[in-house]
């Protein structure tokens, strides 16, 4: 069985190029248009992992974080944040928050696929 990520982006364009990228290298992908949404997607299924964006409307990444660690379930589920926002003072926010990890847009789909394969396999 494949594994199943959770893609948070209010990007459409951007979220369709994660989707196509992770689905391309084997991956069942969800998506959702900010961290409502993806919470509520969360709490009816459990992830193998959760990629999202920082900068989004009703919910922003760090949020979604640190309320998806409030989940028993999504206590050892790994999170990696994919945004523009690449500061010292933020990746350490996102760590405090629970992130496991970090990306930097614009992408590089291999890389991507690289660093999902080697978090969930």
């Amino acid at each position: 069985m494949s594994k199943t990520i959770l893609a948070v982006d209010d990007s459409g364009s951007l979220r369709q190029m994660v989707v196509f990228s992770l689905k391309a290298a084997g991956y069942n992908v969800t998506e959702a248009v900010d961290g409502v949404d993806a919470l509520e997607k969360a709490k009816v299924q459990t992830f193998d992992l959760v990629l999202t964006d920082q900068n989004m409307p009703r919910m922003d990444g760090l949020t979604l974080i640190r309320s998806l660690r409030e989940l028993t379930s999504y206590a050892r589920v790994p999170i990696l944040m994919l945004t523009t926002e690449f500061s010292d003072e933020m990746k350490a926010k996102g760590k405090a928050a629970g992130a496991n990890g970090w990306l930097v847009k614009p992408f590089d789909p291999q890389r991507l696929t690289e660093v999902v394969k080697k978090v969930i396999g």
